[in-house]
């Protein structure tokens, strides 16, 4: 098979539209139609059905798919692994972490690391989903959990503690509850129903201190930790927060500093096969260095 042929097929097939991927590519819709046509005719076989709406792959293009996907992954990794035999760290990093840790805390610091690195192409995949290392869609991870994947190293960086937060403005507005049973009459920002919260009892706000059997209504429900953090940091209401939370927004302030919620334990995550990158041993020693027990 040509190889040309090959890589605008998987990218064609990963956008779904000649038009994204030739964006991709940086070739005419023209040209990677041409491309796939060819590629089709070599194999006499169809690889998408095409109508209006898009491209489907056929089962055949559905196969030539996952065997391409797993050959560029591999590829990217062997050239990963090649660049890392020069003396300095420098090459694409790509790091995925959650939505709040990567906009409150992390992204913050990159400007400090590229100058630490300028040889260094870092990319920040803020998601709270978590990305398959294995297949390259990043190459290391900050995550909340230990990984699930036997092939992943994990070290841990840190341990998350929730506190009660809220901002100074609303505490002017509103006073500060000196007691958990206070928080009856005050605005609460809880996780929403709906979504899947990073760690189990995450809404203890909601019964801390109240009568048995009875649970406090919300001011209002956020499907993230992100969320929470930008209303109370609005002065909307009273919420549970990482305490790390605290140190990057000066308006916040723990009330109620006797309740505790629950914790979270933060790794850093990569494959087996970036063990000795230098990429990947310098940007972990710098999350150590800055994750120390002062800051936190």
């Amino acid at each position: 098979m040509d190889w040309d042929k090959l890589r605008v097929f998987h990218a064609v097939a990963e956008a779904g539209s000649f038009t994204h991927a030739g964006e991709e590519l940086h070739l005419s819709q023209s040209a990677v139609s041409r491309q796939v046509s060819a590629l089709e005719d070599s194999l006499k076989v169809p690889l998408f059905h095409r109508h209006a709406r898009g491209l489907i792959l056929t089962e055949q293009g559905e196969l030539l798919f996952r065997t391409a996907h797993d050959v560029f992954a591999k590829l990217a990794m062997t050239e990963a692994q090649i660049a890392d035999y020069k003396d300095s760290a420098q090459g694409s990093l790509k790091v995925t972490t959650t939505v709040a840790f990567g906009s409150i805390w992390l992204t913050p610091r990159m400007r400090e690391f590229k100058t630490l690195y300028p040889d260094i192409d870092i990319t920040l995949i803020l998601a709270d989903t978590e990305l398959d290392l294995g297949m390259r869609q990043a190459d290391v991870a900050i995550r909340l959990a230990p990984p699930k994947q036997p092939d992943l190293i994990q070290r841990y960086l840190m341990t998350m503690h929730y506190h009660v937060f809220s901002s100074a403005e609303y505490l002017k507005a509103h006073g500060t509850p000196q007691k958990p049973k206070d928080l009856d009459d005050h605005d609460l920002i809880v996780y929403g129903d709906d979504a899947r919260p990073p760690v189990e009892n995450l809404n203890w706000l909601l019964s801390a201190g109240a009568k048995p059997g009875t649970t406090r209504t919300p001011v209002l429900r956020v499907n993230s930790i992100y969320g929470i953090y930008r209303a109370v940091q609005s002065g909307l209401g009273i919420g549970a927060l990482p305490d790390y939370m605290s140190r990057e927004a000066t308006n916040l302030k723990e009330v109620l500093p006797e309740l505790r919620g629950p914790s979270i334990e933060a790794y850093f995550v990569y494959p087996e096969e970036l063990r000795n990158s230098k990429r990947i041993v310098v940007f972990r020693d710098f999350l150590v260095s800055r994750l120390n027990p002062d800051q936190f």
